[in-house]
Formats: C-alpha cells, sequence, structure tokens
C-alpha cells in the first residue's frame, strides 16, 4: 500500500465521488496527491513490480504441476493472487514465440561454431568456389564429397544405399513437385490450347502454377526459411482461433447447467498457456545445453528432458480433466480420450490448411 499523503479535499479526482478514506468507495482509486517525486516513483515502481513477479510465479506454480487448480482458484473468486487468464496467455504466447523468433536455432549455432574462415578454392574443373575452414575433423571430406555428388546430381546420377553410382531418371534442380511440365509457358499453353483431355481443372491448374512461380525463384533452402518464418509468424492466431472451438468441445461433453461455456474457456486458456509454457521451456532447456557444444553427456541429459516434458504435457490433461469437472476416473478418462482424438484430428486439418496458406503466401 501507499505510504503518501492523503489529500485534504475528499472530492475523488477520477470520478468525483467523495472519498472519506484512502480509497474511493465508487471507483477504488487512491485519495492522494496526484504530483509524486522520483523517488515515489522508484518505490512505486519497485512495489508493483514485486507484487506482479509474486503473483506471475505462484501463477506459473499452479500451471506446471497442479493440474486444474489455477481455473478452479480463479472460478471460486481467488483472482488477485494470480495472473488473469487472458494476460497469461497473451503474455506467454508473447515470450514464446518471440524467443524462438529472435534465438538461432541449435544447429544454426553449432555450425556457426565450427566455422573460422572462408577461402576462395579452385575445384578441378577451374571454378572458383567459396570453401570454408572449419576447425571439425573431417569436415574438408565431406565437403568434398558433397560436391562430387552434386555435380554427379546434375549430369543425372544417384547412388544406392550401397554407394554405387546409376543412372536416374533426369530431372530438374531445386523441384519438390514434378508435374510433367517443363515450365510455368507450357503449362499456360496447355490449358489455353491442348486438348480437353490433357487440361487441368482449375485448382489442380492453380496449385501447379503457384509451386512452380515458387520453386522457379527460390531455392529448397530458401523455400525452408520461409515456410519456417511464416509458421511461427502465424502459429499463435492459429491456436487463439481454435481455443474456442476446444472450449465448444468441452460444452458439448459436460452438463450445460452445471458448467457454462465462460468456465470452459477459462480452462482452455490455462490449459493452452501450460502447453506454450512447456514449449517455452523445452526451448530455453534445449538452447543453454547447445550452447555449450556437442557435448554426449549433455545431449542425452536433454533428451531425456525432452521425454520428460513431452510425457508430462500429454499426460497433463487427463488429470485437469478430472479434478476441474469433480466426474468418477473412468467416466473422465473416457472422455478425455474422446476430446482428445477428437481435437487432435481437427488441430492436424487446422494445421493442413495453416501449411497450404503459409505455401501460398511464399513469394
Amino acid at each position: 500500500m501507499s505510504k503518501s499523503a492523503l489529500r485534504k479535499d475528499k472530492t475523488c479526482l477520477n470520478c468525483r465521488h467523495v472519498a472519506e478514506q484512502r480509497f474511493c468507495p465508487n471507483c477504488g482509486q487512491e485519495n492522494t496527491e496526484s504530483r509524486k517525486t522520483f523517488h515515489h516513483l522508484f518505490i512505486h515502481f519497485f512495489e508493483d513490480l514485486t507484487h506482479y513477479e509474486n503473483a506471475f510465479w505462484r501463477t506459473i506454480k499452479n500451471l506446471l504441476f497442479k493440474p486444474s487448480a489455477l481455473t478452479s482458484e480463479y472460478l471460486s473468486g481467488k483472482r488477485l493472487s494470480y495472473l488473469a487468464p487472458v494476460r497469461l496467455y497473451i503474455f506467454i504466447s508473447f515470450i514464446t514465440f518471440f524467443l524462438i523468433t529472435v534465438i538461432p536455432d541449435a544447429e544454426d549455432r553449432l555450425v556457426k561454431s565450427n566455422q573460422t574462415e572462408t577461402t576462395k578454392v579452385t575445384d578441378k574443373d577451374g571454378i572458383v568456389r567459396d570453401s570454408i575452414i572449419s576447425s571439425t575433423k573431417g569436415l574438408k571430406n565431406i565437403l568434398e564429397k558433397n560436391y562430387e555428388s552434386e555435380k554427379d546430381s546434375a549430369k543425372g546420377y544417384e547412388y544406392n544405399y550401397n554407394g554405387k553410382k546409376y543412372k536416374s531418371r533426369s530431372k530438374e534442380p531445386n523441384k519438390f513437385f514434378n508435374f510433367g511440365y517443363k515450365s510455368v509457358k507450357e503449362l499456360d499453353s496447355i490449358q489455353k490450347y491442348g486438348p480437353e483431355d490433357e487440361k487441368l481443372g482449375d485448382f489442380e491448374y492453380w496449385i501447379c502454377k503457384k509451386t512452380f512461380l515458387v520453386t522457379e525463384h527460390n531455392t529448397k533452402e530458401q523455400i525452408f526459411e520461409k515456410f519456417k518464418d511464416s509458421f511461427i509468424h502465424n502459429f499463435p492466431k492459429v491456436l487463439f482461433i481454435y481455443m474456442p472451438i476446444f472450449a465448444f468441445f468441452l460444452w458439448l461433453f459436460h452438463g450445460k447447467k452445471r458448467w457454462y461455456y465462460f468456465d470452459h474457456g477459462i480452462f482452455t486458456l490455462h490449459y493452452f498457456s501450460f502447453l506454450l509454457t512447456i514449449v517455452l521451456i523445452v526451448f530455453l532447456v534445449d538452447w543453454v545445453l547447445t550452447a555449450f557444444g556437442d557435448i554426449t553427456s549433455l545431449g542425452v541429459i536433454n533428451g531425456i528432458f525432452h521425454f520428460v516434458a513431452y510425457v508430462w504435457a500429454f499426460y497433463y490433461f487427463f488429470p485437469a480433466h478430472h479434478r476441474f469437472y469433480r466426474e468418477s476416473r473412468t467416466v473422465s478418462f473416457l472422455k478425455s480420450m474422446v476430446l482428445f482424438w477428437i481435437n487432435s484430428i481437427f488441430i492436424l486439418i487446422i494445421l493442413i490448411l495453416f501449411a497450404l496458406y503459409t505455401f501460398i503466401n511464399i513469394h
């Protein structure tokens, strides 16, 4: 509580209501002087930060280790001690996807840690190429083998599982799909002037043309990077869109008189916040451990941690559902399994549509 002196005037500066005590009974604003010193500003900031941190860590502790406890506490009226569900989800979602976007991938950092300098090297054909000098043993041989493999692939050769080279069917480089057309011009020409049995349907033609345009102007690596960036950027929107659907399925499977849709919505917000928190923790642990390099023991620890985190993320919904809706274990388990498969199917459909949308918007 602030220790500032009360104003002599009992009229609230916010709503003009008479405030006999420290706080206005109408709007709750503290009836103190509006002009503060820098010392008061600093103390007030520290008090607010401490209160927020206490509420935040208390919320995260209950969210991670006490399934449904946070939801039950909130709906019972105990709300000042915890972060509000919407604020919690927005905060965790922002932090998670911001860090994933800003912090480089583990593989990228391992590659950069091995790279020391880049020099110009002339190959057997007299072509000057960039060659990365690395401290990793054997990398030079790997680069040479990759180069030879790329030359053979360009000439139409491939390798079987025994490492023997054989002649393959000709194919264009950097093409993910082979629709039987060499270019967009050929596709458009057949679509306009070709026989009816060779023409494509409107949707098939659109997919083929879009695929050609994307692969002609981007390499496989560029397509993957653009797809990943777009997916990370838009995935929070997908989760946010799906939350009302998730809550709707909960509403269908439980008594309408006993539970309101609002109750299911709070449960959904907390559950999705838990999933995002697990993703964030796994990402940070992976980032920290891989910062020490390719150490076998740390890799084993990282793998064990991933396994435990994903198992807990899968199992979490079952005790949360049982404790919150207070049904028998058998009924709760059966409902949880049905809800799990229904939501898995719908999420898969949404992810497929989203992946198609992401591919369409690659330029």
